[in-house]
């Protein structure tokens, strides 16, 4: 990742439109900022908020850097390997590197960037 022509500036998550995405259950909400141009495009922020009983309706081959706010985050792999992520627990995988789907039942509040 190339950080470039991002100014400093100060972000209030809860000043951030939210967007709903449903899940196969549950849904999740949304709040993106996007910062800079470098070689791979913008960097993708989110707030993301899962309800109870989310379970994602796609596997997903993006990158990311997963940080859990709140909650408890279940995430599968497509190769049937399970982690159970905590407050205070994150994860990091490359574009196209390993399938992923996201659940929770209790909810989760998570800080991505991809």
């Amino acid at each position: 990742m190339h950080l470039t022509d991002i100014p400093f500036r100060v972000t209030t998550w809860a000043d951030v439109p939210a967007t709903e995405h449903p899940g196969e259950r549950g849904v999740a909400v949304w709040r993106t900022r996007q910062f800079g141009a470098g070689p791979g495009g913008p960097v993708r922020v989110r707030m993301v908020e899962y309800s109870a009983g989310y379970l994602a309706d796609h596997w997903c081959e993006k990158g990311h850097i997963l940080l859990v706010l709140a909650g408890q985050l279940d995430t599968e792999l497509a190769d049937g390997r399970t982690f159970t992520l905590r407050p205070g627990e994150s994860y990091q995988v490359a574009d196209h590197a390993e399938p992923h789907r996201s659940s929770t039942d209790v909810g989760a509040t998570l800080f991505i960037v991809d």
